[in-house]
């Protein structure tokens, strides 16, 4: 039993959703399953929640805290970049891939922090309350994610 209002809500809010997905878990596919199993978390709920975009990050961040604590911080080492099949010719663009591909780099957790600190624009609270850490922990994580993601984007360490 789908309700008009939770229709209209996924059908003017898909595009910004999967994007937001897609950053949380850093595949297509994946992003694609954490937010339909999302969705039908807050279908069941729809008539009791207050603000369900807010709700439905909180679902999605949850459910890739999950993941992250069911399979610990899993970072995979190689020698050499992915190899990309189509290049890119705008500067926007292919910034935006080796940003992306960075941040794709970056443990589940510290990537899930930056996503909802800079993304989603949470407060260091919120994130803290939806990830069940400390405000000091996402502190640490963001602090920690940004220097990873200029060292791999700019070469060059950077000293604090």
């Amino acid at each position: 039993m789908t309700d008009e209002g939770f229709r209209e809500f996924v059908e003017t809010r898909y595009g910004e959703l999967l994007r937001t997905a897609f950053l949380l878990t850093g595949t297509h596919h994946a992003a694609e399953d954490l937010l339909q199993s999302s969705l039908l978390r807050l279908m069941d709920r729809w008539h009791s929640v207050d603000e369900p975009k807010n709700y439905l990050y909180r679902i999605m961040a949850n459910q890739r805290v999950s993941v992250w604590r069911r399979l610990g911080a899993r970072e995979l080492l190689t020698d050499s970049l992915p190899v990309r099949t189509t290049p890119d010719t705008a500067d926007a663009v292919v910034q935006r891939d080796e940003l992306l591909s960075a941040l794709d780099r970056l443990p589940a957790r510290m990537r899930t922090v930056l996503v909802l600190r800079y993304w989603l624009d949470y407060s260091e609270a919120d994130t803290a309350a939806m990830l069940g850490c400390s405000v000091g922990s996402v502190k640490s994580q963001a602090s920690r994610g940004l220097a990873k993601l200029r060292t791999r984007l700019t070469g060059q360490e950077v000293l604090a």
